[in-house]
């Protein structure tokens, strides 16, 4: 999130490919179906994937059940459920999976759970100790606070079926608990919102780190996939390009930052105002949390200091 601008390495289909409820074959082990929570951060929609054959099953983020939060277009489940259910037929549902629990990607897998009796797998529960946070709203606002698994994934553990083989990759940043899922059969990697085709992602504290997003992102950089089907947005079918360009543009954030603190003391809004020209004002918010998560990265390394008896909290450089 943040632009709408297509990363390098991405590919934008068509409108009309974008359907809702329908499942719609990717490739011979993966189906998706699109939910109907467009918005200005989560683009035309949470992708649920499926993989599998025609035993068995599994779900990659579930999505929203249209039970959240009133004025929340993201959380628009309506009918998501059951467009999954018809999806996956007379087929076995294996597992229920979450790259993380955000609200627009875990709640409704209870619901499934209820519905089939498949086990609740992948991204551990989410403390937060928003202690050292210092600014700004709760990341939490957005996490989904009933999501309970049956196992939780740790790097390298691998889930296996009838033809498949999905394993755990972490990639902790854009929150603590962040997995990808990588299809060893086809070098797909299920990539959540750590890495999106249609925009970068949001980094929010106290959850989100930068320091971690960066780390998870030069650990992608080393790997071999061939595809990655992010949760929002089109595949992106030159992962190792678009991966270098985001590492990229988080390294010119950081120099943006740098330079504005060499001019003078700022706050986050005036920072935002000059980093993010032309920014949808609904974004502002956002790219304000991923601003903060530089600024503590910068503050862990000791190369910018914050005033904490300004009015606002300001942010001055360390000569």
């Amino acid at each position: 999130m943040t632009s709408t601008n297509l990363p390098p390495g991405a590919s934008m289909p068509n409108q009309s490919e974008w359907h809702t409820g329908l499942a719609v074959e990717l490739e011979p082990l993966v189906r998706r179906v699109l939910a109907p929570n467009p918005s200005p951060y989560t683009f035309n929609g949470t992708q649920t994937y499926l993989i599998g054959n025609k035993r068995d099953v599994v779900v990659i983020d579930p999505g929203p059940t249209g039970t959240g939060p009133a004025g929340h277009a993201d959380t628009n489940g309506d009918g998501h459920v059951e467009a999954i259910l018809k999806a996956i037929g007379d087929q076995r549902l294996v597992a229920i999976m979450c790259t993380h629990t955000h609200r627009d990607h875990s709640p409704a897998a209870r619901p499934l759970q209820a519905a089939t009796g498949a086990p609740i797998i992948g991204c551990a529960m989410l403390t937060i100790d928003d202690s050292g946070a210092g600014i700004g709203v709760r990341a939490d606002a957005e996490f989904d606070p009933h999501y309970l698994p049956d196992r939780v994934l740790n790097d390298g553990e691998k889930l296996t079926g009838d033809g498949w083989t999905l394993e755990a990759v972490s990639t902790p940043g854009h929150t603590s608990n962040h997995l990808c899922f990588a299809l060893l059969e086809s070098g797909a990697l299920f990539t959540g919102d750590h890495v999106m085709g249609w925009s970068t992602t949001v980094v929010s504290p106290p959850d989100g780190d930068m320091n971690a997003y960066m780390n998870s992102l030069q650990k992608l950089q080393a790997r071999h996939d061939q595809i990655y089907y992010p949760a929002h947005g089109p595949a992106v079918t030159k992962p190792q390009q678009l991966v270098r360009g985001m590492i990229g543009h988080r390294r010119q954030r950081e120099a943006q930052i740098l330079r504005l603190l060499g001019e003078t003391s700022c706050t986050i809004p005036q920072m935002v105002a000059q980093m993010y020209k032309g920014l949808d004002p609904r974004l502002a918010g956002a790219a304000g949390r991923s601003v903060l998560a530089h600024l503590i990265d910068l503050e862990t390394q000791g190369r910018i200091a914050r005033e904490l008896e300004a009015p606002e909290h300001q942010w001055t450089l360390i000569a």
